[in-house]
């Protein structure tokens, strides 16, 4: 008889040399808001300087391949040159999903388990007594006749509707989420990129709910002097503008998203590196970037206590550790009733997930 045989271990799925460099690109795209010319020209300089590619597969073959592929759309007659397409649009969605929370497998469709007991899918470990209704699937039949037996004896089983328990289930709830990012000027400011980890984890946010719970809805919001509503292909094409923050255009928007939602279980989720420097009276803009102005903090804080009153709660992802800004979302989160999580650009997508799946719960 043949035992096993051990060998040394390989790595049998060796990279082909078009997905070694279209992970890079792919990040190259994000940090460069969707700029094919300037996303080639970085990959050609860390060509230069790491070996990326060799005499059999250089550049110039990567981009034909991506071309060929319909990853980026041909340069047409007048020369201006290739765009993402929208293959790699969701190409870029799926690679922040892996990035940010790992490989998550498609589930079948369905919500969130919530803390409430009810008719749902996901079984508990508890039983109850069988109520008109309940699917016969979540009949416990070993419980069940074990009832009948400890009623009737073995020598006269009779199983009746008395007998009959079932296995417990959580109710599962939908969920409606508004994310809001900030892109005003600080999100770039002391040469630190704050918009691209912002644009990643929004992004995989997006794909978790596409692939895993496709009845949640998402919907996203950027803030500046303004804010207005972007859609998911936008994400990657986010840029930072010479803007002011005004806090309060972005939630009076999320509110007026999630009224039309007309869903109970709703929820929004703030990205931002700074305090509220402006509001709008009228047609004019009122700014004031010194300090915290009392005017924008307390339609800011006004803001928040509505939606508490909504049942609406407010996540805070606070992308600055400075006492008096922190101080202010203190105050912000307490109006609401939220969170708020001082978080660093490395864990800023672990704290999202973990957040949006512990927010699945029922709200009678």
């Amino acid at each position: 008889m043949i035992g096993y045989q051990f060998s040394q271990a390989s790595d049998s799925e060796e990279k082909s040399p078009f997905d070694k460099l279209f992970k890079i690109f792919q990040e190259l795209l994000l940090h460069t808001s969707g700029q094919v010319d300037e996303a080639l020209s970085w990959l050609t300089e860390l060509d230069k300087k790491y070996k990326l590619t060799d005499s059999n597969y250089g550049i110039a073959d990567f981009i034909d391949e991506l071309i060929k592929k319909g990853y980026l759309s041909k340069p047409d007659r007048s020369g201006l040159g290739s765009v993402p397409t929208s293959k790699m649009e969701i190409a870029i969605r799926q690679k922040a999903l892996e990035d940010v929370f790992g490989k998550i497998k498609k589930a079948s469709p369905g919500n969130h388990t919530t803390k409430a007991i009810g008719r749902g899918e996901e079984f508990t470990s508890d039983m109850r007594a069988f109520e008109f209704g309940d699917k016969t699937e979540h009949i416990s039949a070993t419980e069940s006749i074990k009832n009948a037996q400890i009623r009737s004896g073995i020598n006269e089983f009779k199983l009746t509707e008395k007998d009959l328990v079932v296995q417990e289930t959580h109710y599962q709830s939908q969920m409606s989420t508004v994310v809001m990012i900030d892109i005003s000027h600080s999100m770039i400011l002391y040469g630190e990129d704050r918009i691209t980890p912002a644009k990643r984890v929004a992004m995989a946010l997006a794909e978790l709910i596409r692939t895993k719970y496709p009845k949640d809805t998402i919907d996203f919001i950027v803030f500046g002097n303004d804010a207005w509503q972007i859609e998911l292909k936008d994400l990657p094409y986010l840029e930072v503008g010479p803007y002011h923050t005004n806090t309060v255009a972005g939630l009076e928007l999320a509110m007026d998203i999630l009224r039309k939602r007309k869903n109970p279980n709703r929820q929004i989720f703030m990205i931002t590196d700074g305090k509220p420097t402006c509001i709008k009276k009228g047609k004019n803009y009122y700014q004031n970037s010194f300090g915290l102005d009392k005017t924008i903090v307390n339609r800011t804080l006004s803001l928040a206590m509505k939606c508490k009153k909504l049942s609406i709660p407010i996540t805070t992802f606070m992308i600055a550790q400075d006492p008096y800004l922190i101080n202010f979302v203190q105050q912000f989160t307490k109006a609401n009733n939220g969170k708020a999580f001082y978080s660093g650009l490395d864990n800023l997508g672990s704290l999202f997930f973990q957040d949006y799946l512990a927010n699945k719960r029922k709200r009678m």
